[in-house]
Order: structure tokens, then sequence, then C-alpha cells
């Protein structure tokens, strides 16, 4: 995506402002390119071109990466790509790849979701997954400064029992440890999210996990309220979420909305995604606006960004063309992203200082 009619004090502003991504799943990090060049390495055999023209090559695959019609038009996608991952290093380059980009687009602290289910059904074994990941985050957190957190997602087209098993094997591993008090880098998976079709399987399919987790302590996200209405926001609030992931369609239930915005649930926002997904025609339809007036706390984030051909400097950048926000409103924005993010006190006063040194440099330019 290129945004060439922002203004460049904007852009200089947007990309200096210090972000958190709380909404980006790591297997949606796969660029077409690490697609073809980890599928050669590890054999893996892609669709033919004549099965799927799409995989002819990298420049088809990825121009079919900006028409998808549906979510589960893009799953289908995002589900070939994930065959190619098979040992631990390719793990670790993925993670490395997503967190370098995040780093030069501003991101200082990043909550990454990461799907284990789909993986051990091809016979990759769980530590295999894991271990690469946290070597990923380890280096970005060494390397780049930045703050890392793990969220495991559970997949709403499979299972319960997948799931089941998958929460079970965390916790004998020692994976998955109460949240307050946990020093910052205690946990190897900070969290718990759910994902994949929204419609079709029980909104409340997870509803004994996360009863399980919330009784120890565990941070417990979900997305809802993205192809769902608000009923599935209500529901996950229900069963133990603290945090929405998506939740546009908040917006068409006033008294949920009133609701959310009392009792600070920040909501994981990705308006190029909600675009790419036919969610919302354009930017300018995603509630954004409405959030801020009705007191919503919202970050914002890119969801897949190698499928969405938008990272969150961009998904920043198209937020301020369509809306035109003031340097206040993304202060706020910012505060909340901090705010809302699972890390201790001391690290969010660190990004909160920074905040406003980013603002008090700015705010006389724009």
């Amino acid at each position: 995506m290129c945004h060439t009619h922002l203004n460049p004090n904007w852009h200089s502003f947007l990309a200096s402002l210090p972000k958190c991504e709380h909404h980006v799943h790591l297997e949606g990090c796969l660029t077409p390119s690490l697609i073809f060049s980890l599928a050669s390495k590890n054999n893996v055999t892609l669709p033919s071109a004549s099965e799927n023209p799409a995989y002819a090559s990298i420049d088809t695959l990825s121009h079919r990466y900006g028409h998808f019609s549906s979510l589960d038009d893009f799953l289908s996608f995002y589900f070939i790509g994930m065959t190619v991952l098979k040992t631990e290093s390719d793990f670790t380059e993925l993670a490395w790849s997503y967190f370098q980009k995040a780093h030069v687009d501003g991101v200082r602290h990043a909550e990454v979701f990461f799907d284990p289910q789909v993986h051990q059904d091809r016979g990759v074994p769980y530590a295999t997954i894991v271990d690469g990941y946290v070597a990923g985050c380890k280096r970005a957190e060494r390397e780049l400064g930045l703050s890392t957190r793990l969220i495991m997602c559970f997949l709403k087209h499979l299972p319960v029992e997948s799931a089941e098993k998958l929460y079970a094997t965390a916790l004998d591993a020692g994976h998955l440890t109460p949240q307050v008090g946990c020093q910052d880098g205690e946990s190897v998976i900070h969290g718990l999210g759910a994902s994949s079709s929204e419609i079709g399987p029980a909104k409340d399919m997870f509803r004994n996990i996360y009863t399980s987790a919330s009784a120890k302590g565990i941070n417990l996200t979900a997305h809802a309220g993205e192809e769902g209405d608000a009923s599935y926001i209500a529901t996950a609030l229900e069963i133990g979420a603290t945090r929405i992931d998506h939740g546009v369609r908040l917006a068409e239930d006033p008294e949920l909305m009133k609701r959310v915005a009392e009792q600070g649930v920040l909501l994981t926002v990705c308006p190029v995604s909600n675009v790419q997904l036919k969610v919302v025609e354009r930017i300018s339809q995603v509630p954004i606006r409405k959030f801020l007036d009705a007191g919503v706390k919202f970050s914002i984030n890119s969801d897949d960004p190698a499928y969405f051909g938008a990272y969150i400097l961009e998904c920043y950048c198209a937020v301020q063309e369509a809306l035109n926000l003031s340097v206040e409103e993304w202060k706020r924005i910012a505060v909340n992203s901090v705010e809302g993010s699972w890390i201790g006190g001391e690290r969010k006063e660190e990004l909160l200082r920074e905040i406003e040194e980013c603002i008090g440099k700015y705010k006389g330019l724009l």
C-alpha cells in the first residue's frame, strides 16, 4: 500500500510514534518470497499452477493476495502457506522477519499470535513451534530493544477436543503461568486467544478452556465482531476474554459499546484487514471515530500483513488519510495501546515517556 497523499510531517510523526501491536498473526507474516524459499528448503510441494494459478510464481501469489473475496477465501491461502514451516529455525526466521519490519515501523512492544494446532496436525511437534517462536522473540528483545509477548490461538474451525489437548500440553509444559504479579519475561506464553472462521462454530465453543484459564489468572483475548455481529463480542466477554480482537461490529450495539468503554476493554482493530476481507468497503467505514467519541479503547494493528499488503505503519497512515485524526487523538490511541498491553508497570512507564517525547517534538509541526 502506498500513501502518497499524506503530508510529509504527518508521515514522519506516525513513523516516529511509539507503537504497540496486539493483533498480528506470525503465520500471517509469511510473504510469498518466504513461502517459496521455505518450500524449496523443506521439499514442500505447493499447489501446481494448474490446481491454483496463484502459485505459479511469487508475483502471481503476491497479486492474488490483494484480491480476497472473504475471510474464508483468505484462510484457504493462509493454511496452505503454513505448510512450509517444518523446523524450529523456520519458525524463528518467520518471527524475526516480522520483528525486523515492525521495528522499522516504530513498534516498541509486540504481542503476537501463533497457531500450533495446524502445525501439530502436520506432525510438527509442539516444542518445535514454541521454541522456534520464542527464539525469534528473544532475538527481537536482544537486538532490537522490543518487548514481546506470545499469544497462543485456538482455531474455531477445528474440533474443541484439539484445542483442549493443546491447552493441556501447554499447561503440562509449564508455559502458561498466571500473569498477575508475573515479572516481565517470566512466562513462555503470555495469553490465549481464539481465531479463524467466526460464523459457523458455536460462539462459546472454548468456554471450558476459558473458564479454566481465567481461574488460573491467564490473560485471555478472542477474535469477535469481525464477520459476526456484536453478540459474538458479548459472548467472548462473558466467557472470560478481557480483550477483543477486531470488535468493529461493536458499533452496532450502543449498550454493549457503553459497557465496553466503562470496563476499559481494549479492541485490537485492524482497518486494512477489514477492507481486504470485505468487512467494510473503505477505511472511513471502520468505526474508529465512533470509538473515540464513545471512549472505547483500541489499538490499530496489521493482522496478517504479508497477505493484506500493509504492516502497522501503513495501517496508521491509511487511518490518518481516511479520518484526519488530531495529534491528541493519536496520543490517546498510543497511550491506550500501552495501557492495554500485557506488560509490567515499569515497561509501560518507559513507553508512555517515549510517547510524550514524540508528541512534544511534533506538536508544533502539525
